[in-house]
């Protein structure tokens, strides 16, 4: 089915405007893999500035190929000014439903 990274940012206050535009300049690094299958970020509702990114993946040997990958690397250290602190999370997709709204039902 797959392999799903998430990774929890707390970002540093006063600066998710900027973490934002950087994480958007630099998401080709990520989705031009061949390997990844999307990629998403969100921000945790709330106080603070927490922000959660997931990237699907192909496989996990893939994923970890890119892990080591010049652009990651560099995509990575675009965005660690930002971070305050943060988890990083892998795991396999056992199983995925689509949605009603999936197919642009209404």
């Amino acid at each position: 089915m797959g392999f799903r990274v998430l990774l929890r940012m707390e970002i540093e206050p006063g600066r998710e405007a900027d973490f934002e535009k950087a994480w958007l300049a630099g998401t080709d690094a990520v989705t031009g893999h061949p390997a990844n299958l999307g990629q998403s970020l969100a921000r945790e509702q709330g106080p603070g500035s927490t922000y959660v990114i997931v990237s699907d993946w192909v496989d996990e040997p893939r994923f970890r190929e890119f892990e080591e990958s010049p652009a990651h690397l560099e995509h990575r250290a675009t965005l660690h000014p930002f971070r305050k602190g943060g988890t990083f999370h892998v795991m396999e997709v056992l199983h995925r439903i689509e949605g009603r709204a999936a197919d642009g039902a209404r």
